[in-house]
């Protein structure tokens, strides 16, 4: 599969435009890419990546604090880790297609690596350090926000609403309604302490994958995922969808 090269592309959707789009090249650039064309002189994207979790860190931990100025830092740290691991960070790279974007190596290709959520979650990272190196810290500040609105937009939600409004209600009532199937969840990662565990939750209708959600609880992620699902119903998307 030939990536979509244009920056042009990528700023229709998400609403930055590169100066320099050399930046956006490494960003976008799998190490697999390099290794398979070695010596070439090309670099690969873990720099950025390592970068862009920095800036990202702090983009998003300045963003929950100037907006949610009376919550506790043990509050604000749950919604950052909410906000910055693998799951979220995918689900943004996907709504922006950057898998269709990424220069990866034959194997990695065929191995459907532009559908891995850790290559998606890292290109993001990637990506995000490129608009801060051509662009400085607003713009990238900006693109972060932009990217990640949906994800924000359910942490505004839980903050307001404390249960978060009860989608799972609501994607089943749609799912009867359209499809005359009940939706079905299953687990799909737990990560941290027996103390702090972060659950990672797939909602699958007719056995295909339409959202996924985390929490620290299973009722939690779920409700999270059934959101997720709701958002690409309300937006008209076909699924299957993630």
């Amino acid at each position: 599969m030939k990536p979509a090269s244009s920056a042009d592309s990528l700023s229709a959707i998400s609403n930055y435009r590169f100066t320099n789009s050399s930046f956006l090249q490494e960003a976008l650039t799998h190490k697999s890419y390099v290794n398979e064309r070695r010596p070439s002189g090309l670099n690969h994207n873990e720099r950025f990546e390592f970068l862009g979790d920095a800036v990202l860190s702090l983009v998003v931990s300045d963003y929950l604090a100037s907006r949610y100025p009376e919550l506790s830092e043990g509050a604000l740290s749950q919604f950052k880790a909410r906000l910055v691991s693998e799951a979220p960070l995918a689900n943004a790279a996907r709504r922006l297609d950057l898998g269709a974007r990424l220069r990866l190596g034959r194997g990695e290709d065929l191995s459907k690596g532009r559908e891995k959520a850790s290559i998606l979650a890292d290109a993001l990272e990637a990506v995000i350090a490129a608009v801060y190196l051509d662009g400085g810290l607003e713009a990238s500040r900006n693109f972060t926000i932009n990217v990640l609105d949906e994800e924000l937009r359910y942490i505004d939600e839980l903050q307001t609403r404390p249960d978060g409004g009860d989608y799972k209600t609501r994607f089943q009532e749609w799912c009867q309604k359209h499809h005359d199937v009940l939706p079905r969840y299953a687990i799909t990662r737990e990560t941290g302490p027996d103390h702090q565990k972060l659950f990672e939750v797939e909602v699958y209708l007719n056995d295909e994958a339409c959202g996924i959600g985390q929490g620290y609880s299973k009722k939690e992620a779920e409700q999270q995922a059934a959101q997720r699902a709701l958002v690409r119903v309300e937006r008209g998307d076909d699924f299957p969808l993630r």
